[in-house]
């Protein structure tokens, strides 16, 4: 039976393509030089002290962190109504109204951060945290409305109408029986965009003002050659907590699936 070789090393090639740069950043955040080359210098760890001693680092990892857990919370919420309607109910323009909401998945980044950018000025809205907050809801809510569209799917309806039938209303059945069945799809959507926005840089560059945000404050950093090593060690530390919470994610993600008894289609992983 053909294995398709050629198949196998193309996907060998393109995943070290793809992640060789990750897995050859931590030897540069561990090695003593300030000269991103090699061979190695050395093994050391005081990139990452150096790192740790920045003020403006912490600064730009509060704002991060604001503007990641406000963007991971409304992200999330508005997916639950928006996968719950789209699943459950059927009404008039719903195939459009979910495709506009889909539709910052395709559209250039650059794009719509301009677009932001001119919208907020011309209402008179000034730039700040907030802003930023509202450019990355925008872009993270269609990846909780994905996610979690596969939760609701995933409900066996008959659990649902039991309910009714015994007396509840529509309301307490949403908060009883949903929403727990569908919790392990709202935490992986949770991290999902919390994770997106931690990273996202062009939106936080175009709509923060100068506000000291991390992704901003990386790329800056890199204009300093001696800089580059300090970011470099935190580079290592954002993929592997981006590791771990993509992991953890995925985890609730298939756990929501075998707990509802569906079928997983595919995933994060």
């Amino acid at each position: 039976m053909n294995r398709a070789p050629g198949l196998k090393t193309y996907a060998v090639i393109y995943l070290l393509f793809l992640y060789g740069p990750i897995l050859i950043l931590p030897l540069f955040a561990f090695n003593d030089a300030s000269i991103v080359a090699f061979p190695l210098a050395g093994f050391t760890t005081k990139w990452f002290a150096e790192m740790w001693a920045d003020p403006n680092l912490w600064k730009a990892l509060k704002n991060s962190l604001i503007i990641a857990l406000s963007t991971a919370t409304l992200s999330t919420v508005l997916g639950i109504f928006a996968a719950r309607s789209s699943v459950r109910y059927k009404w008039p323009g719903k195939p459009v109204v979910m495709g506009f909401i889909m539709l910052p998945l395709v559209l250039p980044e650059m794009i719509v951060a301009m677009s932001l950018l001119i919208v907020l000025l011309g209402i008179g809205i000034n730039l700040s945290i907030f802003t930023v907050i509202m450019g990355h809801v925008l872009m993270c809510t269609p990846f909780a409305v994905a996610i979690l569209t596969s939760a609701f799917q995933s409900l066996d309806r008959s659990l649902e109408e039991a309910a009714l039938d015994l007396g509840e209303s529509a309301a307490s059945t949403f908060r009883l029986i949903i929403l727990p069945l569908v919790m392990p799809g709202i935490l992986s959507s949770f991290l999902i965009t919390f994770t997106i926005s931690i990273d996202e840089f062009i939106v936080a560059n175009f709509l923060g003002s100068g506000q000291p945000i991390l992704s901003v404050y990386i790329f800056g950093q890199f204009r300093f050659p001696a800089k580059v090593p300090s970011m470099l060690a935190l580079g290592t530390i954002l993929v592997g907590v981006s590791v771990v919470l993509l992991a953890i994610a995925e985890y609730f993600r298939r756990r929501g699936i075998a707990r509802t008894g569906g079928k997983d289609t595919g995933g994060f992983l």
